[in-house]
């Protein structure tokens, strides 16, 4: 059975999908913000300040950046547990079957992806230091770097796998099963997971051109996700490109304002840096992803039909009978 095939092992009526959906929807955007809402309350000294904040940034109310930084992860940590229950006990199916299409997840592969980005990812943040350098400026603070490191490795992985298992894994199942082909789930998630971080800072000081970056990463992590069938590569590659994001460099416009090792005083401008990930840097790690794993039928793999597997279907009719 491959990746997408795997959602046929559990309940598919529409109500189950219903269920699940709205309940991720109510432990990420529900429960997992009251305890932002919470420590930002601490904060202000009135409900003038708690609104003002709320309506530009909860940052302005001098909260620590690393507390800050993992009450905003325990949003997405919610809304994770939400979507494993939803799995597990809606669908009735294994946690397993919504990572990968293996008997076991493969962390060796997970490994892999966080370690190939994690290196290319800093090679190019530090050539961009390297050329640039009076952009940058020196942000080394021992204890803050430090526990931002800490809460970045420890932490982050819990809102990128999040993000991962949700659109690479259950909307794309989902939407694979539905419309019984591999391409529209491809299309719909990655336009779907650009269009969610349409409400970064960074698209509205860049504009809408740097929506580029962030649906050319959705093809990229769809792509692997399609070609491996399952998510661990992606997983790894998300969960480091964070991390490196959160640690190396940091300016006051980005989404990630933390105490990391740079502080990018530029202007916000679109260079090549928005676009060199996703023409030059993602094919060239799809490349080596296919020869290491043995990557074939791109054109299959990426575009071809669902059945359901006649195995289960035998299984129903016998459970009928």
């Amino acid at each position: 059975m491959n990746y997408i095939q795997q959602a046929y092992k559990g309940n598919n009526e529409w109500f189950h999908w219903v269920l699940t959906i709205i309940l991720v929807f109510v432990g990420w955007q529900v429960i997992g913000v009251l305890p932002l809402m919470a420590l930002a309350i601490m904060h202000s000294a009135n409900m003038a300040e708690f609104t003002k904040a709320a309506q530009d940034n909860f940052m302005s109310l001098g909260i620590d950046k690393n507390l800050f930084l993992f009450f905003m992860i325990l949003m997405f940590f919610f809304g994770l547990v939400s979507l494993i229950i939803g799995v597990k006990y809606i669908h009735k199916r294994t946690v397993t079957s919504l990572v990968t299409s293996r008997k076991k997840i493969d962390w060796k592969r997970f490994w892999f992806g966080f370690i190939l980005w994690g290196v290319i990812s800093s090679v190019v943040i530090m050539m961009g230091v390297f050329i640039s350098p009076e952009n940058y400026v020196w942000n080394f603070k021992p204890v803050p770097f430090f526990t931002l490191l800490a809460v970045s490795f420890l932490f982050l992985p819990f809102q990128t796998s999040f993000e991962e298992l949700l659109f690479r894994g259950y909307f794309i199942q989902a939407l694979g099963i539905l419309t019984k082909n591999r391409w529209f789930p491809l299309i719909f998630t990655s336009v779907c997971f650009g269009l969610l971080h349409g409400a970064n800072p960074e698209v509205e000081k860049l504009g809408y051109i740097s929506m580029v970056f962030y649906i050319g990463t959705g093809f990229f992590y769809g792509i692997t996700t399609l070609m491996d069938e399952g998510t661990e590569l992606s997983l790894g590659l998300h969960a480091i490109n964070n991390i490196v994001a959160a640690f190396f460099v940091t300016t006051d416009w980005t989404v990630f304002q933390t105490d990391a090792l740079y502080v990018d005083t530029s202007e916000p401008s679109v260079g090549w840096e928005m676009f060199f990930p996703v023409l030059v840097l993602y094919p060239l790690i799809l490349f080596i992803f296919s020869k290491k794993y043995g990557w074939k039928n791109w054109k299959e793999k990426l575009t071809g039909k669902i059945y359901e597997p006649v195995v289960l279907k035998e299984n129903y009719r016998i459970l009928e009978d």
